[in-house]
């Protein structure tokens, strides 16, 4: 194997060059996977522009993929030379207080593969061994390359706990799409989602979710919210959007003793107004939720390939790796596209 591989490397903020690198170098828990495609994620849109990770930079993001295993470190175990495979991006030290308690996304020393450190945009990437997980059959690597944000879902759904019959609303149509899916699935109802992109709400309306609703279609989704809950609010609110303006509308939603699901990732320093009287008399609780962790992978696995989750009507197309920089710009403009997947091995755009 050649020691150099093709890599989109952002260089700086708003500076991405696509350039020979030297292939990662494994060691003897670790794995190195030649990669067929990695989704596009807001993510890598804001290292771009500096908003996340810029202490990090130059590095190689993207971190929603698929690949084949091309070599293994000695102590890797259960796999070989030529499996089809995914991995979980989430690091843990694995010492600390919190990886002891079996909570490794709030490590002390927590980093994710290509958030964090050199990620998937590039021929080859390395992974820790006991991390990867290889595709069911039936998944194909797209599919595979969408397992990442599908184990997201899945650790917020499981954090919410939501009970069956229990009204559910949705606030965001991009991950919300599948977050009114889940709810679908675990026979909630009625499942509520609002969103901005008609496309996408017609996705989630075909994913069976009871009410569809454009935000420019209502004068305040709080008053609807109220009309289709009979006045008592929603058992459970799911902020997918990650604005203040949204996490307030989503706790104004709650019933008494509902529980409020924050997915959405805000800028740091973003405040919102909450009375502790909610709290307190009004038994209202919130959950957190940052990524997909340990089972949650395997689970997202097995809800795609088993047909629950149809991930494919929200795949817009392919491109090859020298058009990152277009296509992350693209998605901006072109309110139609959901999911780019990028390749190293393609050469011309594809649509899916």
């Amino acid at each position: 194997m050649a020691n150099m591989m093709k890599a989109a490397v952002f260089e700086k903020i708003g500076v991405i060059k696509v350039k020979e690198v030297p292939v990662p170098e494994i060691g003897d828990n670790d794995v190195l996977i030649k990669i067929k495609y990695t989704g596009i994620c807001g993510t890598d849109w804001s290292i771009y522009n500096g908003w996340y990770s810029a202490d990090k930079l130059p590095m190689i993001p993207g971190h929603e993929f698929s690949g084949v295993i091309d070599k293994l470190g000695k102590n890797a175990k259960g796999l070989k030379e030529g499996d089809r495979v995914t991995a979980d991006i989430n690091i843990g030290c694995g010492t600390c207080f919190y990886c002891i308690r079996g909570e490794k996304l709030l490590c002390d020393r927590f980093s994710q593969l290509g958030i964090h450190t050199n990620g998937t945009f590039a021929e080859y990437v390395k992974a820790p061994a006991a991390q990867v997980h290889i595709l069911p059959d039936k998944l194909s690597f797209e599919e595979g390359a969408f397992i990442e944000p599908v184990s997201c879902v899945i650790h917020a759904a499981k954090a919410m706990d939501a009970r069956l019959g229990s009204s559910v609303v949705v606030i965001g149509c991009g991950l919300g799409v599948l977050h009114a899916r889940m709810a679908v699935l675990r026979a909630c109802a009625p499942v509520i989602i609002f969103g901005d992109n008609r496309k996408r709400l017609q996705i989630a309306k075909d994913m069976a979710a009871d009410y569809a609703i454009h935000i420019d279609d209502i004068a305040d989704p709080v008053a609807e919210v109220m009309k289709l809950t009979g006045g008592r609010g929603a058992d459970y609110v799911i902020e997918a959007v990650g604005s203040v303006k949204t996490y307030e509308q989503a706790f104004a939603m709650l019933r008494r003793g509902g529980k409020l699901s924050a997915f959405g990732i805000t800028g740091e320093h973003d405040e919102m107004k909450i009375r502790p009287f909610e709290f307190v008399l009004g038994e209202k609780k919130v959950t957190g939720s940052c990524a997909g962790v340990g089972s949650d992978w395997p689970d997202a696995m097995t809800l795609i390939s088993n047909g629950r989750i149809d991930p494919k009507p929200l795949f817009s197309m392919k491109v090859p790796l020298e058009d990152l920089d277009w296509a992350l710009h693209e998605l901006r403009k072109d309110m139609s596209l959901f999911k780019i997947f990028v390749s190293p091995d393609i050469t011309k755009r594809e649509l899916m």
